[in-house]
């Protein structure tokens, strides 16, 4: 059994979509963030830094997206390449440049402040949207020459999942602002995104977190 503490709409999405679409058992926690659970000691020994996701498993606390992500397609041998896959090494290249290159500059747009202080954030915002449209091209052109089966319409996995939470909230930045980045301008990635929200497992989280019917293409 898995408890994973969770607030909506957070990157705690995709680890909840990740569980449902697995089918294992678990249990979802929302966090009290307004009583300030995520400073709290009890928290804290869970993720060090107090931020969102963590999960507890049977082998102890985890924290990090990707890291959770992959830890449960693993442990479980779906929704990503087994690890003697010759597909692994590929799946592996590009997880690892959206959890390192996309999440991180996700988060100067929103939180631009962060990187280099209130009187540099328009600076870094502007940066971080210039560099994400390179992240995205590559992205997207890496999808439409390669077809990799593991980010792919065909079937649910942990990349299109991952890629699929992180479009959902560059796609709700209102368009001339730093950071619009509809879904619709990526036509390779498009389709991916378009067939997990017809999936009952992200249509039930997607519902329970109040995300509407298309929280992917029309967030």
């Amino acid at each position: 059994m898995y408890l994973l503490h969770y607030s909506p709409d957070s990157a705690s999405l995709a680890v909840r979509i990740l569980l449902a679409e697995l089918g294992v058992p678990h249990r979802a926690r929302q966090i009290d963030r307004e009583a300030g659970e995520l400073a709290s000691p009890a928290y804290r020994r869970l993720h060090p830094l107090g931020k969102i996701p963590a999960i507890e498993t049977p082998d102890g606390p985890m924290f990090e997206t990707a890291a959770i992500l992959l830890y449960l397609a693993d442990r479980h041998g779906q929704l990503a390449p087994a690890p003697m896959s010759p597909d692994r090494a590929a799946f592996l290249k590009w997880l690892f440049f959206t959890s390192t290159n996309i999440h991180p500059t996700l988060l100067q747009i929103f939180y631009p402040d962060r990187t280099a202080g209130a009187g540099c954030a328009d600076a870094v915002a502007a940066h971080a949207h210039a560099h994400m449209q390179t992240l995205l091209t590559a992205l997207n052109d890496m999808v439409a020459a390669e077809a990799p089966s593991w980010l792919s319409p065909q079937a649910p996995s942990l990349m299109g999942i991952y890629v699929a939470m992180l479009l959902r909230w560059l796609g709700s930045i209102p368009a001339g602002q730093p950071g619009h980045f509809p879904a619709q301008d990526f036509p390779a990635l498009l389709p991916i995104l378009a067939a997990l929200e017809t999936r009952p497992a992200v249509q039930a989280v997607a519902a329970d977190e109040g995300l509407g019917p298309h929280p992917f293409t029309k967030p």
